[in-house]
């Protein structure tokens, strides 16, 4: 019954991805771009922004959540480095694909998120906020490894990713317990409600449908780490430690979001091979839509 009922609260951002899918040919390619642009530079970061900025955030509850967080991206991380072997033989290809493994769908996860009974959406806008930033370092040195871009190219290009400055600037406004007047905040709350629902049926729109056919070794590695092992060694970290139960559910469920839809853009500006990350993140959307109502549920029946 928990299941079904987090299955339903989810089925509209699944409807959304899937209409996505069925109009993707009334708009060029060029147009979806320039909503991910959008959304990107825009609509998104101002959902960051107001989801850490419309409540107050304790300091302890950051203290609790970075090492928390950042352990999560870590082990991703390592974990995916196991599928080196079976993986591409150029670097750059294999960081391009390293990179989903540890990188995390913010979209998906405030919708999933709210799955939950305590909705705790405040909760994950702090966790992705803490996050953009690691996940990013980490994405850029491993592409940067492979690539041509400099180091302070690379310092450049993370210091400046607008969900990096949206998600610092809301936590700071929540922590400092300051109200953001009406007149500014009320159109920022505007373009976050346009968000998720361009953000998913984009997703829809750019995916592989069919890329589950090409699910190799490889690919099936690293769908593994992130969308099986992630989450169920925080599940298992959270029972074993007893986190409490409203961290622990949050934890559980950004460990368990797939790949952010982004990451293949990422690649493509490093040179790295654009086709074979587009996949993975098809891949890793598509099972993700069963995998992470089953440990929502989880995260429910056992913290």
């Amino acid at each position: 019954m928990v299941f079904l009922t987090i299955l339903l609260g989810l089925m509209p951002s699944f409807l959304m991805v899937g209409l996505g899918g069925l109009v993707r040919n009334r708009l060029s390619v060029n147009a979806w771009q320039g909503l991910d642009k959008l959304n990107f530079e825009i609509l998104f970061p101002a959902l960051l922004f107001v989801a850490a900025a419309s409540r107050p955030i304790e300091v302890a509850s950051v203290l609790r959540m970075a090492p928390a967080v950042w352990g999560i991206l870590t082990v991703g991380l390592l974990l995916g480095l196991l599928a080196r072997r079976i993986g591409p033989a150029r670097f750059l290809d294999f960081a391009g694909a390293w990179q989903t493994a540890w990188r995390f769908n913010s979209a998906i996860g405030l919708v999933a998120v709210g799955a939950l009974s305590g909705g705790y959406e405040a909760q994950m806008a702090v966790a992705i906020g803490l996050a953009v930033p690691v996940a990013n370092i980490f994405a850029v040195t491993a592409l940067s490894r492979g690539g041509s871009l400099g180091f302070w190219q690379s310092v450049k290009r993370v210091a400046l990713n607008p969900f990096l400055i949206a998600s610092i600037a809301g936590v700071l406004v929540g922590l400092s317990g300051i109200t953001v007047p009406a007149p500014i905040f009320a159109p920022l709350q505007m373009l976050a409600a346009a968000a998720i629902p361009i953000a998913l049926i984009s997703v829809g729109a750019t995916m592989n449908w069919g890329a589950l056919a090409r699910l190799d070794r490889f690919n099936g590695a690293i769908c593994t780490v992130k969308l099986v092992a992630l989450p169920a060694l925080t599940l298992i970290t959270c029972m074993t430690v007893a986190v409490p139960s409203a961290l622990g559910a949050v934890l559980v469920v950004f460990a368990a979001l797939p790949t952010a839809s982004a990451a293949h853009v990422l690649a493509a500006g490093f040179g790295a091979n654009r086709e074979l990350v587009a996949t993975l993140v098809a891949q890793s959307t598509l099972l993700g839509a069963v995998t992470l109502p089953i440990w929502i549920t989880m995260a429910e029946l056992l913290l």
